[in-house]
């Protein structure tokens, strides 16, 4: 089959190795360089706020390949992004017709107003007078038009009499064009949500986000209906708001969904852990143009990534020493120690100058350890333990808690907007820690009273469909809540949040809580549910597994 080629705003649809979505091909922003290597497009994705350098290769016609992509791709989101492309198709096209309607309206005034303007030679001399006679009244009308119109003018405000004046600004489309106008992502500040979503400018501060998508818009509310705060930049893209009561918490708000674009850093980064959540991470750091070393124990797992356009580092140590920021993501204390501490770790690649960020969820004593001896070999530490789960790591959605070292947060910028939505700077080492703990504590318990709700309803002869229904109507309703609920109702316990990791954090924020003599029943109790679990060979699978442990 011939090659087909593909040129700026054409409609693709980018197929590999991950589901599939429909876009169209724009110019990038100026700032933004092209990778070097292979031949790619810069797409901006229909129904997000996504938009990214593709290669050639993955991009395929959107109209040839669209049945194709619906069967790969049954997703609610994906469905919407689909319903967005045939809107955008639709408004083109109605503009097209009133274009080609108005053409014809304007060739048939012409027509008629030549005609109208051949007259005979009588009538050509009576109107030839009598024009004559209308220029010398109307020069005369003018000059008092002249000193009335100056006398208006000195009764109103200079500022009135300027937004009067002032033309259109260039560049803007005037308001019944907005719609079918596709803004630069360097200009975008936001994108609305619903059918149109990419291709709507964002209110200003001052409007109301209206039919916003509900997660983007209480993002946005946190950020600006928050009382007791102030923000003041940092960087060019990062806000940073200190509560005022002198906490050392500072919250920073840093997200592709607010600014549109990322330029990457030009520093040259590093990742070691290719797990669930790693993965994810590192295909947004190379889709939005960083340069990355990867390492993994497995080496298998690099290779995807190698194709990408990723480096292979042969050990932790190689990666640290040929790299500005390491990132590293393992699964428990132990790894993250052995990672640091072990044959070839990152401590040996560790020289004056070189950053270290653990991004793995650990005890607060674990990370001041590690922090301590990175340290004393001359290099900086940031701890900035995720939250979230696969699927919000792969669409580049984590919630990024950060501690440390304050200028390597803010050197790591452009990573983390690759990488989540938002990210919080918490104060010195550990304080992530806790809270990731805290966060994680929270979330395992819930997802236990959800197994415990959905299996007395069964046993009391309570459909459990009715009860999803029921909670996704009233105050409890959460993505989380509905993905775990589908997941036991279907049977479907593909890991998305490992149980045997969230039963770790648990376990974990209980000794947290004995450490500072502070009574945890709840987290407990929720604990001892995961622990059964994990006896019924549920570890692997995903947390909602835990439901398990109440029918056996």
């Amino acid at each position: 089959m011939a090659a087909v080629s593909l040129r700026l705003g054409d409609l693709v649809g980018k197929l590999g190795r991950y589901p599939p979505w429909p876009g169209k091909i724009v110019n990038p922003p100026k700032d933004l360089k092209k990778p070097r290597g292979k031949k790619c497009f810069f797409v901006k994705f229909f129904g997000t706020e996504d938009h990214a350098w593709i290669k050639v290769e993955q991009l395929k016609p959107y109209h040839a390949h669209k049945e194709e992509m619906i069967k790969i791709n049954k997703g609610k989101r994906f469905q919407q992004a689909v319903d967005a492309v045939e809107e955008f198709l639709r408004r083109a096209k109605g503009k097209d017709q009133t274009s080609s309607h108005n053409s014809s309206d304007d060739k048939n005034r012409r027509n008629s107003s030549e005609e109208r303007s051949r007259p005979n030679s009588g009538d050509e001399k009576r109107k030839l007078s009598l024009s004559e006679g209308k220029v010398k009244k109307n020069m005369g009308e003018g000059k008092k038009r002249v000193s009335s119109g100056s006398s208006e003018r000195g009764s109103k405000s200079p500022l009135k009499r300027a937004q009067e004046q002032s033309p259109r600004k260039r560049g803007r489309p005037p308001k019944d064009e907005k719609d079918l106008t596709i803004p630069e992502s360097s200009t975008v500040k936001g994108m609305m949500a619903g059918p149109m979503a990419a291709f709507k400018w964002q209110p200003t501060a001052s409007e109301p986000v209206k039919d916003a998508d509900p997660h983007f818009h209480h993002f946005l509310l946190s950020q600006t209906e928050k009382p007791a705060v102030c923000y003041q930049a940092i960087t060019k893209k990062l806000k940073i708001c200190e509560e005022e009561t002198g906490s050392t918490s500072i919250q920073a708000a840093d997200s592709t969904a607010v600014n549109g674009s990322i330029t990457p850093t030009d520093k040259k980064i590093g990742f070691l852990g290719l797990g669930l959540m790693g993965s994810g991470i590192v295909s947004n750091l190379l889709k939005m143009g960083h340069t990355v070393t990867v390492w993994n124990r497995t080496a298998e797992k690099c290779d995807l990534f190698i194709q990408e356009g990723a480096r292979l580092g042969r050990t932790p140590a190689e990666v640290v020493s040929t790299c500005d920021i390491t990132f590293a993501c393992v699964s428990d204390p132990k790894a993250a120690k052995d990672l640091v501490l072990g044959p070839s770790g990152v401590l040996q690649g560790i020289r004056p100058g070189k950053c270290y960020v653990d991004m793995s969820t650990v005890d607060a004593d674990t990370v001041t350890e590690l922090a301590q001896v990175i340290v004393s070999r001359g290099g900086r530490f940031l701890e900035a333990p995720v939250s979230g789960n696969q699927q919000l790591s792969n669409d580049g959605m984590l919630v990024i808690l950060a501690a440390g070292d304050r200028g390597l947060y803010e050197d790591c910028s452009s990573c983390f907007q690759a990488m989540g939505k938002t990210s919080f700077f918490l104060g010195e080492v550990g304080n992530a820690a806790k809270m990731m703990l805290i966060v994680n504590m929270v979330q395992g318990s819930f997802m236990a009273t959800i197994a415990e709700g959905l299996t007395l309803a069964q046993v009391t002869g309570q459909s459990q469909q009715t009860l999803l229904d029921i909670l996704n109507q009233g105050q409890l309703a959460s993505i989380f809540l509905d993905q775990k609920c589908q997941n036991i109702l279907q049977g479907n316990f593909k890991p998305d949040f490992y149980l045997k990791y969230i039963q770790k954090d648990l376990r974990l924020a209980i000794a947290l809580g004995d450490a500072v003599n502070h009574p945890t029943p709840m987290a407990a109790a929720a604990n001892e549910v995961y622990k059964r679990a994990k006896a019924l060979d549920q570890s692997d699978n995903d947390m909602s597994a835990v439901y398990r442990a109440y029918i056996h």
